[in-house]
């Protein structure tokens, strides 16, 4: 992640939360007080927001010491810790909760992401995200996904081509929305096409696209299409596609499947950060 991006969307999150100040450790605690703190485990999964934590108690007071206990891509059990905080009892205390939302839900992302490529393994298919991110955390959410072991699609608008059945309509087919982008965009851009039907195949590759992206699709046309197809282009299966499907859809023979779900729908590993008393 790159780190003035990671410190502007952490800084953020710290504004949103403690706004004028936290009233409630501002009463109790001396300015001068230490502490020693856990991040731990409440459930199974896969590490991810080491980062993104450290920098929240940082940015309150850059003397913390943030200790990586499991690493970002360590699975974790119940009852294991994560991290060790030594330092500001004041800071730790108000940055305990935007630190562990962006862990928990970088960790739950990182967790599905894990579970979807141990499923399509057997089969040599990848997994990626989307866009279908929260805004304004789409790095942090597609940096989860890498570390789960995924890759990322493309990560906005403006790094590959992707003409969507919107994009067809508007166009008037296939063909002259290909043909449109190519006329616009240089050799080094990608251009993939969504079809949501068979006998739109054939007109995406007579027009020359890298990609074709097979769109709410049962897997019985999938197979259909990927024959067809026959490794002349990657092919990428999308479209609301669970957990239980994957392997089902991965046996199709498709290159790629893409989740929403990982991003958008994925929930938050359980983490608790707890004060360590003497």
């Amino acid at each position: 992640m790159n780190p003035i991006w990671l410190e502007n969307t952490v800084r953020a999150a710290l504004h949103e939360d403690i706004g004028y100040g936290d009233i409630t450790t501002e009463a109790i605690v001396p300015p001068e007080a230490k502490a020693t703190a856990k991040i731990i485990a409440k459930a199974t999964g896969c590490i991810a927001g080491n980062d993104a934590a450290k920098l929240a108690f940082q940015l309150l007071d850059n003397q913390i010491n943030y200790q990586v206990v499991a690493t970002d891509g360590s699975e974790v059990v119940h009852g294991d810790m994560v991290a060790r905080i030594t330092g500001s009892a004041a800071a730790i205390l108000s940055g305990e909760r935007v630190a562990l939302n962006f862990m928990q839900r970088m960790s739950g992302t990182a967790t599905a992401t894990r579970q979807a490529v141990k499923a399509a393994a057997p089969y040599g298919t990848r997994i990626v995200d989307t866009r279908k991110t929260t805004p304004g955390l789409r790095a942090l959410e597609k940096y989860a996904v890498r570390v789960g072991g995924g890759l990322n699609h493309r990560i906005g608008l403006d790094d590959a081509v992707l003409i969507k059945e919107n994009h067809i309509a508007v166009a008037g087919g296939i063909v002259p929305a290909v043909e449109r982008v190519r006329a616009r965009v240089g050799h080094m851009v990608k251009l993939e096409v969504e079809v949501e039907h068979f006998d739109q195949i054939d007109e995406a590759l007579q027009a020359g696209v890298d990609a074709i992206l097979l769109d709410n699709m049962d897997p019985a046309t999938m197979r259909r299409a990927v024959l067809h197809i026959n490794k002349r282009v990657i092919v990428e299966a999308s479209g609301s596609i669970s957990p239980d499907q994957i392997a089902e859809v991965a046996a199709t023979g498709v290159d790629i499947i893409s989740m929403g779900r990982l991003t958008h729908s994925s929930p938050a590993l359980d983490l608790s950060l707890l004060i360590e008393i003497d």
